[in-house]
């Protein structure tokens, strides 16, 4: 075993960001993870205990029982085992804080790290922690030189903060702002891939798609989009903030130049978790945002330390893949699908209404069309229409599920994870309608 593989065990006073990069860089064989303090071992899962639906709900969530809570995509849930093995980190940093943070803290980052990496199909070295998608978004798109005519492209199903950001750096700099508009219902993946490859002119400094668009949530064949980016030698940033933990996410099958996505909405860890993949050849140009002690020492190590806050969150990331692990990736994604497929059929057939993308586009959320006759009771229907029946349907039914105004017609999107039933959904069904002759206030 090489030297270096004893730097995750010793004990040699101050572990320095510099050594992460070494603990990153070596191979599985070579490679040899820290102890772990006493009590703060890893859970682990037996599959066989594992009931998904109502039970999954009252074993390993924290949400209410009293309310109906159909909006997972919004900010997540966390799983009672992490949260729990968060705490305890938390705990034990305030025994002895100068021991953890200075001794011990690294090269368990590097370690979890390590494991991410495995689990979402990348090397380390090209993966960095981050506290949410949003950093990690901002962190690219200030890293990219742009000069007055530069463009930056995204579509119309782009996240609203990330527009915000794309069009303010691009005011800073004299750039072009290049949005192109999406028109629902889609047909297809063909219908994103043709428009991309008419109006993503070469020289574009940098595109940007989500994996799954917030308010309109299908999948994008970011596969595919990689492809024509790269042809075309522009840097492509995925924004995944829904990905992890919604979809088999590996990233070596495609290669994207920057993927952010974060691990506390579909991957149930702690908030303050997400990551970011940086392709190797884009490092060079990749800054942190904050500039602290791991500065000039490498790429990973100048984002693993940035500066003191709570590292629990990151921690926690290992007992998620655990539960992955021994659950099952297609166990678990089958049925959040099959849920929210039935789901859909459900609302559709109660609504007598329809879907704004078809099946093969969708994964664990969707959108479903209200009936029409709601949105006609409406002086207008937009935003804050949409905003008053979520109002409503939380206040009147204790049901949190989001409402979209679409190009002129209401929807919900609904979200459907392990501890999701079908008669939650039908709740929502019935609750719709009875609103119907009432919604107008």
């Amino acid at each position: 075993m090489a030297k270096t593989a004893k730097l995750a065990k010793r004990d040699f006073g101050s572990f320095h960001a510099s050594n992460v990069q070494e603990l990153l860089n070596l191979s599985e064989e070579e490679y040899e993870p820290p102890a772990f303090p006493d009590g703060l071992e890893i859970p682990s899962f037996t599959a066989e205990s594992i009931e998904f639906g109502s039970k999954f709900r009252d074993d390993h969530t924290l949400l209410e029982k009293s309310c109906t809570f159909l909006n997972h995509g919004a900010f997540g849930g966390v799983l009672k085992e992490t949260l729990e093995y968060a705490q305890k980190w938390q705990r034990y940093t305030e025994r002895q804080p100068l021991r953890f943070f200075d001794r011990e803290l690294l090269p368990h980052l590097a370690y979890v790290t390590r494991r991410l990496a495995n689990f979402i199909g990348c090397h380390p070295k090209d993966l960095l922690l981050m506290n949410n998608a949003t950093t990690a978004i901002n962190t690219v798109v200030h890293s990219i030189p742009l000069e007055k005519g530069d463009v930056i492209y995204c579509l119309s199903v782009t996240y609203g903060a990330v527009k915000k950001l794309l069009k303010w750096r691009c005011q800073q700099k004299g750039a072009i702002y290049h949005e192109e508009n999406i028109s629902f219902p889609l047909a297809g993946p063909n219908c994103i891939l043709d428009l991309v490859t008419k109006t993503l002119k070469p020289g574009t400094k940098l595109a940007v798609f989500d994996h799954i668009p917030s308010n309109t949530p299908f999948l994008l064949p970011v596969a595919e989009l990689t492809k024509i980016c790269q042809d075309r030698n522009i840097p492509i940033l995925i924004d995944g903030a829904h990905a992890l933990g919604s979809v088999n996410l590996q990233l070596d099958l495609f290669s994207p130049d920057f993927y952010v996505s974060n691990c506390h909405k579909w991957f149930c860890c702690p908030k303050g978790s997400a990551f970011m993949y940086v392709k190797e050849g884009r490092q060079s140009q990749i800054r942190p945002l904050i500039v602290s002690h791991g500065f000039d020492s490498g790429f990973n190590s100048e984002f693993i330390w940035t500066g003191l806050h709570d590292y629990s969150p990151f921690l926690a990331i290992h007992v998620m893949i655990n539960f992955w692990d021994v659950i099952g990736k297609e166990r678990i994604l089958s049925y959040m699908y099959d849920l929210r497929r039935k789901a859909c059929e459900l609302l559709v057939n109660e609504w007598n209404t329809g879907m704004l993308v078809p099946e093969k586009l969708q994964g664990s959320m969707g959108l479903v069309q209200l009936p029409p006759s709601l949105s006609q009771t409406l002086d207008v229907v937009d935003y804050s229409a949409a905003e008053q029946i979520q109002n409503t349907l939380y206040h009147k039914f204790n049901i949190e599920v989001p409402v979209k105004a679409i190009q002129g017609k209401l929807f919900v999107r609904i979200s459907a994870h392990l501890y999701n039933s079908i008669d939650e959904y039908s709740k929502l069904a019935k609750a719709v309608l009875d609103l119907l002759p009432n919604c107008k206030k």
